[in-house]
């Protein structure tokens, strides 16, 4: 299995970012883990980060084909961007979405997940452990 982990914009100030909210883990001390885990599977993952739209959806893209699964942490596109859920549906590639923070429980605006309907799963709220579950859920599977 080849698992595709995309991160969208602010997720690089993990650490420094609102630790109340977020935590004190890096984006990369997130990845560590994730590749350790994904090693003794022996399942392949690429891990990247933009603050870019644009760069997001030409990654899922592009993904058809490469990747068995993504792992899309929208961060604050998650609200806003029909692009990205535009992507994610053209490409038939089974995706789950991820939050750090229980999106449930922040601002009224961040209830709303305009990516959710397009994607096998959300798990929200459970910090790192949000993406070492997505990553449990498609060993799984």
């Amino acid at each position: 299995m080849n698992i595709l982990f995309l991160n969208g914009p602010n997720l690089n100030l993990l650490g420094q970012r609102e630790p109340g909210i977020y935590g004190n883990a890096t984006l990369r001390d997130i990845e560590v883990e994730l590749r350790r885990r994904a090693d003794q599977s022996q399942i392949e993952m690429d891990f990247r980060q933009t603050n870019a739209e644009g760069e997001l959806v030409s990654w899922i893209q592009q993904a058809k084909g490469v990747f068995d699964a993504i792992v899309l942490n929208a961060a604050a596109y998650t609200h806003t961007s029909i692009a990205l859920r535009d992507a994610i549906s053209a490409v038939a590639i089974p995706t789950i979405e991820v939050h750090l923070s229980n999106i449930h429980a922040r601002e009224e605006f961040r209830h709303k997940s305009l990516i959710a309907p397009v994607c096998v799963g959300q798990i929200s709220g459970f910090g790192p452990k949000s993406y070492y579950l997505a990553l449990e859920a498609l060993i799984g599977v």
